[in-house]
């Protein structure tokens, strides 16, 4: 799967990861995906809640552990 587009959003809390994505996703085509990688454990379940409320696609989630602290990928294709 190609990604249009990377957002970082490491060390930031709800609600500033979603406002970022809703930037980024803006200025992208429809079919676009986006990855955002985010550090908040919220980020899981406001991923959610925010493709459901928008139409936008949320094509994946994944937990991984990078240099002893959680990160959180979400893959958002633009509706």
């Amino acid at each position: 799967m190609a990604i249009a587009k990377e957002l970082d959003t490491r060390g930031l809390t709800c609600p500033l990861p979603i406002l970022k994505a809703k930037k980024a996703l803006a200025d992208m085509q429809s079919g676009d995906v986006l990855k955002v990688v985010a550090t908040d454990p919220g980020s899981v379940r406001d991923f959610q809640a925010f493709a459901r409320q928008t139409g936008n696609e949320l094509v994946d989630q994944q937990a991984d552990e990078v240099d002893g602290r959680e990160e959180f990928i979400h893959l958002l294709r633009r509706r």
